[in-house]
């Protein structure tokens, strides 16, 4: 049974993961709905998160081994220093210095009191304006080549925001992306190329620090089960994504948000489930 349930989150994972919709907050929300009503937990949550990320691996394939060997020639003298993709690879650098730290210091808390279901539903709501707001209001005339090292640190520090479920990764960074008049498109791949390293570092912490632990909703291999559907279907979904944001706007997810947040906000009340 749990096999069949790690399969359900795991399609979950990889349909939102990408989506400004928080696929933290989904799966806390379809826990609910399994057998045993339980949190799939933090870790479980971070560890499918590899599935997704290496989805964005392969499809971004050409664009971070560029940016790695622009990178890496910069320090040979092969590539000038301000070459746009030097540029991009220190931001993805520094860019994840935030969330790293605060994610390390605030380790417990976004393992318990981050995951009620009351922060869930309020922050779909009110990030959800957000994103809708800037989506309206933002220039979307820079592109990702375009990109300064104010603009990429502060995208950084929004990603900080996705360690609450609710938030969303790609939501909060693509909403500071268009505060700073990036177009959709520029600031949602900037999004995923930041959240490489820091997605990836966290599952393998993660992995490695629940690997034994008996009291965990889901074992390794309905771990391991549940991140190889994540990443199957992220790889469709993020092509897709990107085709869609290239020629429409955010605001059907702004709509799913605030309507999401606002059912569980009525189901919380009438007791109907617990946060």
């Amino acid at each position: 049974m749990h096999i069949l349930e790690a399969i359900l989150l795991g399609f979950v994972q990889g349909l939102t993961e990408f989506l400004p919709v928080s696929s933290s907050a989904h799966l806390r929300i379809v826990g609910l709905f399994l057998p045993d009503a339980e949190d799939p937990g933090a870790a479980f949550t971070a560890v499918t998160q590899l599935g997704t990320e290496t989805a964005v691996l392969i499809y971004f394939w050409r664009d971070i081994t560029r940016i790695v060997r622009r990178w890496f020639g910069s320090f040979r003298g092969t590539v000038p220093r301000g070459d746009p993709d030097v540029r991009l690879g220190w931001l993805v650098i520094i860019g994840t210095i935030p969330i790293g730290v605060v994610g390390l210091l605030l380790q417990h808390t976004i393992e318990t009191t981050f995951r009620s279901l009351w922060i869930v539903a309020v922050v779909l709501i009110v990030f959800g304006i957000v994103l809708g707001v800037l989506d309206r209001v933002g220039r979307k005339e820079r592109r990702i080549e375009h990109m300064t090292f104010g603009g990429g640190i502060a995208i950084g520090i929004a990603q900080v925001l996705a360690l609450v479920p609710g938030v969303s990764r790609s939501g909060a960074t693509v909403s500071m992306g268009l505060a700073l008049g990036y177009t959709r498109e520029a600031a949602a791949r900037f999004a995923f190329l930041l959240a490489v390293p820091a997605v990836f570092l966290s599952g393998l912490y993660e992995a490695a620090t629940s690997l034994g632990d008996t009291g965990a909703p889901f074992g390794v291999v309905d771990t391991v089960i549940a991140t190889v559907v994540a990443f199957v279907v992220g790889f469709v979904v993020i092509a897709g994504f990107m085709n869609y944001i290239s020629k429409r706007s955010f605001m059907p997810f702004v709509y799913y948000r605030v309507a999401l947040g606002i059912v569980l906000i009525v189901v919380l009340s009438l007791g109907v489930v617990q946060p």
